[in-house]
């Protein structure tokens, strides 16, 4: 539980839609909070996960928070419950969820572990509950420690939370959230890292979660960008974890999904053996059957289909129980022919006999910066050595094995042209199982992009291999730091800044969203064009205002100083009605009030008004109050506000300010409050001035050195006609 700040969403004793009544704050994230609360209705205690306003416009969050909502249908006692979205008058958005009370397996883990015979009976709880969601087409894709929360502290009432939002659960990991992506590197499977998720990435990510709680670690998968993507290659390290269920994390965690449990329901029947003393190991491959195995016929030098025929017993298919009797010399010269093939007697004439594959898989892969690689089955030497040739060339590699396999005649033709159409990319991998094809990879710039999805496209229409293609624009990361660069070329009113950027570089499905103003827009949409150029396929949104070139003045020498809590709240001088969204129409008065922290207890503030036209209005000090101290300000405070434009009733003596609306000024102005450790400046500003005699006067300040500010909390006020 954590303690309650000025600047939270929402206080204790909050009532919200009339029916949710807030208890207490649970947990704060980068972009929401999570309350306790209580239905008023019910008497049921809920939880309130709350979107913060800032956010709750943007339809990137907002989406993010709806698609929780989306589980509603999803019902099972080990996945938490979700029940409704709101937004309020304010523009907060909040859903409405479980309250599951206990302990998460993140603290466990931080406290040591959990033993393995408890993580047992957790396994098997998640996976039921991954069960419901699976059968409802519905992947998680963020399994981890913070996700898990033991209700009452029993491992057997183990629940599931937060299907959607990754990020404000735990601010400090590094989380991609995207259409196909959304998991923490430690925990996330291989091929989530290409953008590829179903069932057995839960699955992955689970086992991982495991054997991170049972170490009390999470696991250490690098830290940059490609030691993510080596590592994530390479099998989790099970040595020291007991018996059952280290064989289980150990498949869970396969890198290649195939090897993996195929879906939650074998991974719960694993479980239950486990439970019951029966290895958790996958069961042993039975003898070979009793099949013959013939090689393809050899036509004029050249290799026909590669498809094993099936052995069947010698029957009378109209009369049961009939036998076929052979005669005596033609039984031997059968079992001569037979001795004969198995003795290699006629190899020559049949061709050389290759094991059965099946399922028939290869895969050609190749990461960033690094050479080639294949590995599996062909159906060929010519195969093999028409492959090995093009890695070799390619400066890479095959480990290659020629078997039979249930394949098209034109299998072998059909991979090639695959990897030549993706042998131009920076990365790439194909796959196949059989007659199916996955074809995957990044390209360096779009013309190498066009001709690879053509190529691909291509073999795809009406040819006998079957399957999917997501061929894309990198780099696979995308390091912040890159992006610097670009902010400071094009900033033309303050500082710009990315929103919430990865730890480790934004992940291919991540959305780069960049906050700030601009005073034109020619240098907002410059740079949307010069992130877009670097960025691949990633979305870019530059979610910033336009303002005019008197603001940007005073933004530009303003310090970037954190917010303070100085909430500005606005009102109108002929009624009591609140007025959250700022917007004045003509003829009204606007009143404007500003919130003093309850922390806050020294120091100075400064509030100004910059207006459409360039003119500063000092709200505070002024010479009709000149004392600016936070001391004093507190003997004025109502209710912990201090009141800095009236109703024009209240200013007939011209001793407090007011105005009303009036036509000749509108647009957008910013109210700007500075907390300052010492006084600005050494004497009083002038009630107005033009935007840039204070930014000079600031600018002077800050060259002296003695501009202390220790924080700065901005809000727009809008005028309009109507």
């Amino acid at each position: 539980m954590s303690t309650p700040q000025a600047g939270d969403i929402f206080q204790p004793g909050d009532l919200l839609n009339n029916t949710y009544r807030i208890l207490s704050l649970l947990g704060r994230g980068g972009t929401s909070e999570v309350y306790e609360a209580r239905s008023e209705v019910s008497g049921r205690v809920i939880a309130i996960k709350a979107l913060r306003s800032e956010y709750a416009n943007n339809a990137d969050f907002l989406s993010l928070m709806t698609r929780e909502e989306e589980i509603r249908d999803v019902r099972h006692d080990a996945v938490v419950r979700y029940y409704d979205t709101q937004r309020m008058p304010n523009g907060v958005v909040y859903l409405v969820m479980d309250y599951v009370e206990g302990v998460g397996l993140d603290q466990k883990m931080r406290e040591g572990g959990v033993e393995a015979a408890d993580l047992l009976i957790i396994g098997r709880r998640v996976c039921e509950g991954l069960i419901a969601a699976h059968e409802r087409r519905i992947v998680h894709r963020d399994l981890s420690p913070d996700n898990i929360i033991l209700r009452g502290s029993n491992p057997a009432e183990a629940v599931i939370i937060d299907f959607g939002i990754a990020k404000d659960t735990n601010p400090g990991a590094a989380t991609i959230v995207g259409n196909e992506f959304a998991g923490k590197y430690a925990y996330a499977a291989p091929e989530q890292l290409r953008g590829f998720s179903d069932a057995r990435t839960d699955i992955y990510s689970l086992g991982a979660l495991l054997l991170a709680v049972f170490r009390g670690k999470k696991p250490d998968v690098g830290k940059n960008p490609v030691d993510v993507v080596q590592n994530k290659s390479k099998p989790l390290d099970v040595e020291g974890v007991p018996e059952p269920l280290k064989s289980l994390i150990a498949r869970m965690t396969d890198p290649e999904p195939d090897r993996r449990f195929q879906s939650a329901q074998d991974l719960l029947a694993a479980f239950r053996s486990a439970s019951a003393g029966r290895s958790a190991a996958p069961a042993a491959a039975g003898p070979l059957e009793d099949a013959t195995v013939i090689a393809p016929r050899v036509t004029a030098g050249k290799e026909t289909a590669t498809r094993a025929p099936r052995t069947t017993a010698a029957k009378d298919e109209g009369r049961k129980g009939s036998r076929i009797l052979l005669p005596a010399g033609l039984a031997l010269v059968v079992a001569a022919g037979t001795g004969g093939y198995f003795g290699g007697f006629f190899e020559g004439l049949l061709g050389p006999s290759y094991p059965l594959a099946d399922p028939f898989t290869l895969t050609v892969e190749k990461a960033t910066n690094a050479s080639p690689h294949a590995a599996g089955n062909v159906p060929s030497p010519e195969m093999n050595a028409a492959l090995s040739d093009r890695m070799a060339a390619l400066g890479g590699n095959a480990e290659l094995s020629v078997a039979t396999g249930n394949l098209a005649e034109t299998w072998s033709d059909d991979v090639l042209r695959a990897v030549d159409a993706v042998s131009g990319l920076d990365e790439y991998r194909v796959a196949l199982s059989n007659n199916s094809i996955e074809v995957s990879g990044l390209a360096k710039n779009r013309d190498d992009l066009a001709a690879a999805q053509s190529d691909v496209a291509a073999l795809l229409s009406g040819g006998p291999l079957s399957g999917t293609a997501d061929l894309r624009l990198g780099p696979r990361f995308l390091p912040p730091a890159d992006l610097a660069p670009l902010l400071e070329t094009y900033a033309d009113c303050g500082r710009l800044r990315l929103l919430a950027p990865p730890v480790a570089g934004y992940g291919f499905d991540d959305r780069i969203i960049v906050s700030g103003t601009f005073s034109s827009t020619e240098s907002r949409d410059g740079l949307r064009d010069a992130i877009g150029a670097i960025a691949g396929n990633r979305s870019v949104s530059v979610d910033a205002e336009l303002l005019n070139p008197a603001l940007c003045e005073i933004d530009a020498v303003l310090p970037q100083a954190t917010p303070g809590g100085f909430d500005v709240h606005f009102g109108f001088g002929d009624r009591p009605d609140p007025n959250p969204s700022g917007t004045y129409v003509v003829g009204d008065n606007p009143v404007i009030d500003v919130k003093l922290p309850d922390e806050v207890q020294d120091g100075y503030l400064w509030i100004s008004i910059v207006d459409v036209q360039g003119i500063v209005f000092h709200l505070l000090p002024n010479i009709a109050r000149p004392d600016n101290s936070i001391a004093s300000l507190r003997s004025d405070a109502t209710d912990g506000y201090i009141r800095v434009a009236y109703p024009l009733s209240d200013a007939s003596d011209r001793s407090r300010l007011a105005f009303k609306v009036d036509g000749s000024v509108l647009g957008k102005s910013k109210i700007v409050v500075v907390h300052s450790e010492t006084p600005l400046f050494d004497e009083l500003r002038p009630t107005t001035e033009s935007a840039q005699s204070f930014a000079e006067a600031i600018q002077e300040v800050r060259n002296s050195g003695g501009l202390s500010v220790a924080s700065l909390d901005t809000a727009m006020l809008v005028t309009t006609e109507r």
